[in-house]
């Protein structure tokens, strides 16, 4: 076990599991794509692949339906709520990453013109403005559901962070509408 190593993705899955009770991939699939899904992006594919590999090290046990599809159903055995468990209890010394193109797009502004910083801005404050909404209606729908409860938590810091970009982009608008933002009419060339 020491050389077996686990991933984010194989905490979520192990978590997702733990959290929810036996499960096919695809079951984890659609939860996943309805809660961390949010704010931990990730290929789906690996869904498929990350609970047979923690099978084979004996994080998870496999079920298979003898009828029907023949789906695999999977559970946490104890050496994988223990595995879940120390990574839960361990410290997080990453910091924050965002990772977001239309960022990359303003940092290159004096290369674009003051249209095109325009309409990024009002595409990021409309985007963050159907996030919101997503938001809002998901904490009016789940909020008073206690099982949920503790789980929204991570809403909150969802929807500070989509108000916050919101109106840095609206500052962005603002100072473009201003004349801010202008082009570079002549690039460096080549030697």
């Amino acid at each position: 076990m020491s050389a077996f190593r686990l991933s984010t993705t194989s905490y979520v899955v192990l978590g997702m599991i733990a959290m929810r009770g036996p499960s096919t991939p695809y079951d984890l699939k659609r939860a996943i794509g309805r809660s961390v899904g949010y704010f931990w992006n990730f290929p789906h594919a690996q869904l498929y692949a990350e609970p047979k590999r923690l099978q084979g090290a004996g994080l998870l046990e496999v079920h298979e339906e003898d009828t029907g599809r023949r789906r695999k159903i999977y559970t946490i055995t104890e050496a994988g709520d223990a595995a879940l468990r120390a990574w839960l209890a361990e410290p997080v010394k990453e910091h924050f990453e965002l990772r977001d193109i239309a960022e990359i797009k303003l940092f290159f502004n004096e290369l674009a013109e003051p249209d095109d910083v325009a309409r990024l801005a009002r595409d990021q404050i409309e985007q963050h403005e159907r996030r919101i909404a997503e938001y809002e209606e998901m904490r009016r729908r789940y909020g008073g559901i206690e099982e949920v409860a503790s789980r929204m938590v991570t809403l909150e810091l969802g929807l500070g962070m989509e108000y916050a970009a919101r109106e840095f982009w609206r500052g962005v608008q603002e100072r473009v509408e201003r004349g801010e933002f202008s082009s570079m009419k002549r690039r460096p060339t080549a030697r």
